[in-house]
């Protein structure tokens, strides 16, 4: 979301010129590019307004430190000004102190996500916090709302043993009834939150109003979350601003933040509205909810990665013990088709390649020029496909596929014979190559290095860079 201003940002820091003292004439001119690259990226004019005169207050006749170049100490400053538009260091976390069943409100326009949403809030609050969750949709107003909720419950109850569950669907009542019959199941069977997902609009109007009012006058919530779409920009900002001011907001999700828009709602939220973002939610899988660090946001706005996130997300994503069972067979020189999908199973749960490169110091100039070429992840659904296709036997024991098989691999898989003699040579290849690192004790070393998901390096080897090919490609 955040790549054109990243991209904008880093060449007015390239731009500045070498000295031991920041000149009021470079930051003047540095600070035109951030303004204008601020705007484009939707950023709300008084949010640039402020945050320009901040970084040029402090930027000016600013002292360059031996080592540091003059771009990256107004890089600092603007790394310091970006964390605090956003909010300040560190995420913001819900309020879970209350006593139980505590309400929470989500509220917001149709079509934000609010629904789909709840069931990842849920399955977070369970998963990671061990508590007891009521799904309750108070949306009489879309066809099947409440029946989607329900299955979205079932979904996350069926991950977390039954701790969360949906309110059973009773036809004829209103918004503020299901709120009151919500809240009494939680009490009555020992929930410890109940989330209510209320309805939406298209738009703002004083009947939506005048129902969430209801509805928070009814439930007392300790929190109320406005879920917002991020690719909607300033027209996010300006919805936060109207239930801030008639409803009262404590925090904001915003969603589809893997989305292509410029990022400006995301900048703009905390200093138009004066609450936090909380969340913020990617994809429809029900665990793609992360905490919003401001810190981290800003570092992948500059360009200097956010390591620590992709280290949390390696280490919920990732299966460990998977990873060291397939790392134990490559040391033992054992590792074959089997063990390769699940290997494919871990890289898909990190997401996108952009994506991960996105969170590494550094790569962005390196996503430029990899700009249009395959970085995604559909190559090695193909190959799931064609090893889908292979017998238990063909599996374990490549070398035997010879050209009937071949013929038969790629007719079951929907794929041809140069594909399945392309997957075979570079896992040949690769297999080859593990057992002379092993050879050498360079093996041993790489997997304790990566905690058992060795072999991602030598997948991810060539993927579309300059002079390259995707991976088995």
């Amino acid at each position: 979301m955040f790549e054109q201003l990243s991209g904008r940002m880093s060449k007015v820091f390239e731009g500045l010129s070498r000295g031991e003292r920041l000149s009021e004439g470079d930051v003047t001119e540095a600070m035109r590019e951030v303004r204008l690259a601020m705007l484009e990226a939707d950023v709300a004019l008084p949010v640039v307004r402020s945050f320009v005169s901040k970084v040029k207050e402090r930027a000016v006749g600013g002292e360059v430190l031996d080592g540091v170049s003059p771009g990256q100490a107004v890089a600092k400053i603007v790394n310091d000004a970006l964390i605090e538009a956003l909010g300040g260091a560190g995420a913001v976390p819900l309020n879970l102190s209350a006593p139980a069943p505590v309400p929470y409100l989500l509220v917001g326009l149709q079509g934000a996500g609010k629904t789909t949403t709840a069931g990842k809030l849920a399955l977070r609050l369970a998963s990671r916090e061990r508590k007891k969750v009521l799904l309750a949709s108070l949306d009489v107003q879309r066809p099947a709302a409440q029946l989607q909720l329900q299955q979205i419950a079932e979904q996350v109850g069926g991950r977390t043993n039954g701790l969360v569950t949906s309110l059973p669907i009773e036809q004829g009542q209103g918004p503020v009834e299901i709120a009151r019959r919500a809240l009494d199941t939680g009490r009555r069977e020992g929930f410890d939150i109940v989330i209510l997902d209320t309805a939406g609009r298209l738009a703002i109007d004083e009947a939506l109003m005048d129902e969430v009012r209801q509805v928070r006058d009814v439930a007392k919530p300790v929190e109320t979350l406005l879920v917002v779409d991020a690719m909607t920009g300033q027209d996010a900002v300006n919805t936060a601003q109207s239930f801030k001011d008639q409803i009262g907001l404590t925090g904001v999700i915003m969603s589809r933040m893997d989305g292509d828009a410029r990022g400006g709602a995301a900048l703009s939220m905390k200093a138009v509205t004066g609450e936090p973002i909380k969340f913020t939610g990617s994809g429809e899988k029900m665990e793609a909810l992360e905490e919003f660090h401001p810190e981290r946001v800003a570092g992948r706005i500059l360009g200097l990665g956010d390591v620590a996130g992709l280290v949390e997300k390696a280490s919920e994503q990732l299966d460990q013990e998977e990873g060291e069972r397939v790392a134990k067979r490559m040391l033992a020189g054992k590792f074959d088709l089997n063990d390769y999908v699940s290997q494919i199973n871990q890289i898909n749960r990190l997401g996108s390649i952009s994506g991960i490169l996105g969170m590494l110091p550094g790569m962005g100039k390196l996503k430029d020029k990899l700009a249009g070429k395959d970085l995604d992840t559909s190559i090695f659904n193909r190959h799931k496909a064609i090893i889908s296709s292979m017998t238990a036997q063909e599996r374990s024991a490549p070398e035997i596929i010879k050209a009937s098989r071949k013929k038969r691999i790629a007719l079951g898989s929907g794929t041809s014979v140069p594909e399945v003699n392309r997957l075979l040579k570079q896992f040949s290849e690769m297999s080859t190559m593990m057992k002379r690192l092993n050879k050498m004790g360079g093996l041993s070393g790489l997997m304790r290095g990566m905690g058992g998901a060795g072999g991602l390096g030598d997948m991810f080897k060539g993927m579309g860079g300059p002079g390259g090919r995707p991976p088995f490609g």
